[in-house]
């Protein structure tokens, strides 16, 4: 039986995740664990993606690795604004076509 949670990014119940992400500082995965959804951590991985090849991070290095977590929490718990990245979605394609 999945479990729901009050997601602070969606603003409302959803279902959330089976278990705490890993490679985070304990604490801040724990927290995640508690407020954020599954549709909320997938918005993050695929913002974190754009985040690693738009800035060109190398996740061994400690630098870049600190970056994301701060990243993640502005993403998820506020606290600043989000650095920017260039990503344009595609035009919706016409039906039919």
């Amino acid at each position: 039986m999945s479990r729901t949670v009050q997601c602070v990014k969606l603003g409302q119940e959803a279902e959330g995740l089976a278990k705490p992400p890993f490679g985070l500082p304990p604490a801040l995965a724990q927290r995640i664990f508690e407020n954020v959804s599954k549709q909320a951590w997938q918005e993050w991985l695929t913002h974190q993606t754009r985040l690693i090849n738009e800035y060109r991070l190398v996740l061994a290095d400690a630098s870049a690795r600190k970056f994301l977590t701060e990243e993640l929490e502005k993403f998820f718990f506020g606290g600043g604004d989000l650095a920017t990245t260039h990503y344009v979605p595609p035009p919706p394609r016409p039906a039919g076509g």
